[in-house]
């Protein structure tokens, strides 16, 4: 039976945030994205980045507890608070990365929860400054679509999201592997992950939005420069992708589930097939992408990665742990490192607050966990 931390372990996680983070930076970034935009250079400037082989990672304090089904979140500017989105609910939340308090924001209309589909990823758009646009993933009855909405927070709690305007739809839906993690890079085009929904035909077939990395701008419309003519489709050959990030050279990396054997992490290229259903992990031949990294799927099964500190940090759900992967370029430079492991159940979300910090979701009460006493919840992690 997993362990939970007691009340004295969250007061000294408490006294550690006080005495050893008051002084650091960190405001969240504007996307709500996990990656940098920033390049620092060329080789040498990377090697000297090579992280050591090992890391740490502190629990700081919980920043929420009492969630729903967590699945996404997204950081406003300014240190605004973090939105979460419930996946069961279909409701986003807007919690006060000080206090904790939560206020709900509205529902999405025409969410359909079921399995593993609901309200699923969230991301603020480019130009939020100025919009005040939030993009949400979500499972439909009939497809998995991208909707943006308005954010008022002038409005009474509850009615602060405007009507929801679909910006691409039709992406297939299933009971199972729904993908649904949106992120807006570092050149302000819309990255989705998307599941092939439990069959396995649709990853290989680059006319199906199953099992791909979809690139599109903010409108939904093809970006400029995509691998295949007048296409979304971005990479292929994907299970159920549901982790995006970019390090600070604007390389993306992406997790997804295996089947029975072999759990990824890849370093994404524009046009590559990364091998579902004919490969899974790595050695399957020169046709396909092979992995950075692998694991077998109780030790992982990964939703969310954020890059912070030179490194990936990913989320396992059935493996119940936070997993470090230090980065040389696209490579790990080191064995993969696990943190957390039981303590919290599963691990659903990692977004880089700054500072060396993280935000973690749990993902106790999504039908899958065992729930204990303040699941689901936020975790605020200082990682080196």
């Amino acid at each position: 039976m997993r362990s939970r931390p007691t009340a004295a372990a969250l007061a000294v996680a408490a006294l550690l945030l006080t005495a050893g983070c008051s002084g650091g930076s960190g405001a969240p970034e504007d996307t709500g994205t996990s990656a940098s935009a920033s390049r620092t250079g060329g080789p040498s400037a990377r090697a000297e980045h090579t992280p050591p082989a090992k890391g740490s990672v502190k629990v700081l304090r919980t920043v929420a507890e009492g969630l729903n089904t967590p699945w996404g979140l997204a950081p406003l500017p300014g240190g605004g608070g973090i939105l979460v989105s419930s996946r069961d609910e279909g409701t986003i939340t807007r919690v006060d990365e000080k206090t904790g308090k939560k206020t709900t924001l509205g529902a999405v209309p025409g969410v359909a929860a079921d399995g593993e589909g609901g309200l699923l990823g969230l991301a603020l758009s480019p130009a939020y400054a100025s919009d005040h646009l939030v993009y949400a993933y979500f499972t439909t009855d009939s497809d998995n679509r991208v909707a943006r909405m308005l954010y008022d927070p002038e409005k009474p709690a509850g009615e602060q999201l405007g009507a929801p305007d679909t910006v691409f739809k039709g992406i297939p839906k299933g009971l199972i592997h729904n993908g649904g993690r949106i992120a807006f890079g570092p050149d302000k085009m819309l990255y989705v992950g998307t599941g092939e929904s439990g069959e396995r035909q649709p990853a290989q077939d680059r006319k199906s939005l199953g099992g791909k990395i979809l690139r599109m701008t903010p409108d939904g419309e093809p970006a400029p420069g995509n691998p295949f003519d007048d296409s979304v489709v971005y990479t292929y050959g994907h299970r159920n992708v549901q982790g995006l990030a970019w390090d600070g050279e604007q390389r993306l990396f992406a997790a997804e589930f295996g089947q029975d054997t072999w759990d990824e992490l890849n370093a994404i290229e524009p046009g590559a097939n990364y091998g579902w259903p004919e490969a899974e992990g790595k050695g399957g031949g020169p046709k396909y992408r092979d992995p950075l990294a692998q694991w077998h799927t109780d030790q992982a099964s990964p939703s969310g990665i954020a890059y912070a500190e030179g490194s990936i940090w990913m989320a396992g759900l059935r493996g119940e742990r936070l997993w470090r992967i230090p980065l040389d370029g696209t490579k790990a430079s080191a064995e993969p490192q696990p943190f957390l492991k039981g303590e919290y159940g599963r691990l659903r979300t990692v977004v880089a607050a700054g500072g060396g910090r993280l935000w973690v979701t749990t993902s106790n009460t999504d039908g899958r966990g065992d729930p204990a006493k303040g699941d689901d919840r936020i975790l605020e992690l200082r990682v080196t």
